[in-house]
């Protein structure tokens, strides 16, 4: 086949793949979706990736760009058409510079995220990026998801980390939008249609990424609520005492521990189970013990008032990682019990007390013996909220007969609450028709026509997000 020739002579016979086991790059994370890629193509450059782009396009191949894989939409893994290009960009792996007086990193889109964190590190820096999937996950799959993770609250969401990229053009052009500036008023900000775009609109190569001072400490600790008002008030006294400091704010829902503690037994739990549970970070500039002294003087003010009945503290590094492992290992909990229909949404957060209360009841209601699975970043406002089938029915058909109805329900209470069907996670397959419905007419129509602009035939990841 010419087209596969071509390619070959591009990237090396080695790095297109037709044959053999190609399960890791045509199966998504969660199993939901497994495709069939006409290729695998493994560049090794950005100036590879450009022509590979402009070879397939000549083809009038399809191309469908993937990182790590770990995404959670279906937004990274080809159809099931056999003619779709799977365009690889592990190779594009190098931390090209980093620039520490000017607090920035340039690296290519194939670098995992736990690579640039602790190329930061050995500067002395931090690049605060943080998701449970930061060792196999990628920069260029976080820059084209916006991904979250659980510093937002004091750092922002992918796009605020990210000052410049370079992004190879539907076309095969290569734009290099590599600044390390703050300020450029030059006419439209181009990064900030490429980050969010799930590799619709052009291929992220290289990024220049934010990056800040090391804290001196931190303090990590858990508290135990009763409701989840009492939550949102603990945080709005975390807050008012540590401003900016207050790096973390999780919230576990009871029946999401319940699953560690079935299923992960040796991971220790310091507090008793209660309703929810809190964890907090606070990153400080002076000293450890006064990250802990101010964090004692908010969890007794907290106990003082009622809004915590239990707490504990971490006293060391290793405390401290064990609490965030404890949030970390619900995800994984969920896999073990088996499938559940996941909800990836975001709410003010003054509305989020009200609203799980009202739409626990609903879903009980229409679907009895349902168990609820609700856990996130209560600091920003996302929760991830899902539903898990009643105990002893066959989860896969519980699946296909309900999910349709249980979206449904939970999507329409989002909208009443006026949040979003999407935090973190982005839209892809799985939720591009639920987008089409519930997105602004006008907007779905402004974002049609950018896609037109820079993908007028349609060939960069086709059949996601719109």
């Amino acid at each position: 086949m010419k087209l596969i020739d071509d390619l070959r002579a591009i990237v090396g016979a080695a790095h297109v793949l037709t044959e053999g086991d190609l399960g890791g790059y045509e199966l998504d994370w969660r199993k939901r979706y497994r495709g069939r890629a006409l290729a695998v193509v493994r560049p090794g450059t950005t100036s590879e990736v450009a022509a590979v782009v402009r070879t397939a396009v000549a083809h009038g191949v399809p191309i469908v760009t993937q990182g790590g894989n770990t995404g959670l939409v279906g937004a990274s893994v080809p159809d099931g058409s056999g003619t779709q290009l799977l365009l690889s960009l592990t190779r594009l792996n190098r931390v090209r510079a980093i620039d520490a007086a000017n607090l920035t990193m340039t690296v290519d889109a194939g670098c995992v995220l736990q690579q640039v964190q602790e190329a930061a590190a050995a500067q002395g820096l931090l690049f605060p990026l943080s998701l449970a999937a930061e060792g196999s996950c990628t920069i260029g799959g976080n820059l084209a998801t916006n991904a979250g993770g659980t510093q937002v609250l004091r750092y922002g969401n992918a796009r605020e980390l990210c000052l410049g990229l370079e992004v190879v053009t539907a076309a095969g052009e290569v734009w290099n939008g590599l600044t390390g500036l703050r300020k450029d008023n030059t006419g439209y900000d181009l990064r900030h249609l490429f980050v969010g775009s799930e590799g619709t609109l052009g291929v992220i190569t290289g990024a220049t990424l934010k990056l800040y001072p090391r804290p001196a400490a931190s303090g990590t600790a858990l508290a135990a609520v009763a409701t989840l008002d009492d939550a949102v008030a603990l945080l709005q006294l975390a807050q008012a005492r540590l401003g900016a400091s207050l790096t973390g704010f999780e919230v576990m829902q009871r029946y999401a521990l319940d699953l560690v503690r079935k299923h992960f037994p040796q991971l220790a739990q310091p507090l008793p189970p209660i309703a929810w549970t809190v964890l907090l970070e606070q990153s400080d500039s002076e000293s450890a013990e006064h990250a802990q002294a101010l964090f004692e003087a908010l969890l007794e003010t907290a106990l003082e008032r009622g809004l915590v009945t239990d707490a504990a503290v971490a006293s060391s590094l290793e405390q401290a990682k064990a609490m965030w492992h404890l949030r970390e290992s619900i995800p994984m909990a969920q896999s073990v019990a088996g499938p559940n229909i996941k909800h990836d949404i975001a709410l003010p957060i003054s509305a989020i007390a009200t609203f799980v209360a009202s739409t626990d009841a609903a879903l009980r209601q229409a679907f009895p013996g349902v168990r609820l699975v609700n856990f996130g970043h209560l600091g920003d406002g996302n929760l991830h909220y899902n539903v898990q089938p009643p105990d002893g029915t066959d989860a896969n058909a519980f699946l296909r007969e309900h999910e349709h109805a249980v979206n449904t329900l939970v999507y329409d209470a989002v909208g009443a609450f006026a949040g979003s069907i999407s935090a973190e996670h982005g839209i892809g397959a799985l939720k591009r028709d639920e987008l089409a419905q519930r997105k602004s007419p006008v907007a779905l129509a402004l974002m049609r026509a950018i896609k037109q602009a820079l993908d007028p035939r349609g060939l960069l990841n086709p059949g996601r997000m719109l």
